[in-house]
């Protein structure tokens, strides 16, 4: 069994594809590329394949989802992009720099400065505001400007809550907070994952208007979600179903 990830063929993608907004450009070059990703866990004797074969890409200005049921690969498949796991086979770029089989303080250099990563369980810091969250992701992206903080966080509404802590906020601030931080270093990718489960309608539509604005803005953006009105805001759908994508 040790072997067999290497045996499963190259998952062939297929999307639906939606109706692109003018944001979307025409670059030749992918924000951010997969190619042909495995990744698979032991525990004792039984092995799992989480991905098989996965190949994708994402151009600049680009709003993908990815949809399937829970157990399918969405969230492996987004930690192997966002370098936070190190897939077993295949290669990940992010605007032509390698991001996987790197020493993880590469992974993490690369990942500040080209990538936000939002995800349903939040990326704030507990003990710190609104604002400091968004100072401590700068730093790590070798920014520091609090004009820019504010100004992002009236971009996404949240200006007047730039001093509460997060345990303050509302589902919806919380998220639109993360997004924030995601968005703290002008990346060329991000990855979310289910950023909207928690969310009643109303405010996941505010959401995802927001995600669209940044995908307006020339940010590759991909979303792994149960959500139709994720599926149906974005420009491309793409089915993960057992790892493949098909």
């Amino acid at each position: 069994m040790a072997d067999s990830h290497r045996l499963v063929p190259v998952a062939v993608v297929t999307t639906v594809t939606q109706t692109h907004r003018p944001g979307v450009r025409g670059s030749a070059a992918a924000a951010i590329e997969a190619r042909s990703l495995y990744r698979f866990f032991r525990a004792g004797e039984e092995e799992t394949l989480a991905l098989r074969g996965v190949s994708l890409s994402v151009m600049p200005g680009e709003f993908v989802a990815i949809v399937g049921p829970s157990g399918s690969g969405k969230s492996t498949l987004l930690a192997c992009l966002a370098g936070l796991d190190d897939p077993d086979g295949g290669s990940v770029l992010v605007e032509g720099f390698r991001m996987s089989h790197q020493p993880e303080p590469a992974r993490a250099r690369l990942r500040a400065r080209r990538i936000g990563v939002l995800t349903q369980s939040g990326n704030l810091f507990d003990h710190l505001t609104v604002e400091a969250n968004l100072a401590v992701a700068q730093g790590l992206g070798g920014r520091s400007s609090r004009a820019s903080r504010m100004e992002l966080l009236g971009s996404v509404g949240l200006a007047e809550r730039a001093g509460a802590l997060p345990s303050r906020l509302s589902g919806g601030e919380a998220t639109r907070a993360g997004l924030a931080v995601a968005l703290a270093n002008e990346p060329a990718v991000v990855l979310a994952d289910e950023p909207t489960g928690e969310l009643d309608s109303a405010t996941e539509a505010t959401v995802l208007e927001l995600l669209c604005g940044a995908a307006g803005r020339g940010v590759a953006v991909l979303v792994a979600s149960h959500s139709p009105a994720v599926a149906s805001a974005a420009d491309r759908v793409m089915r993960l179903w057992d790892g493949q994508i098909g």
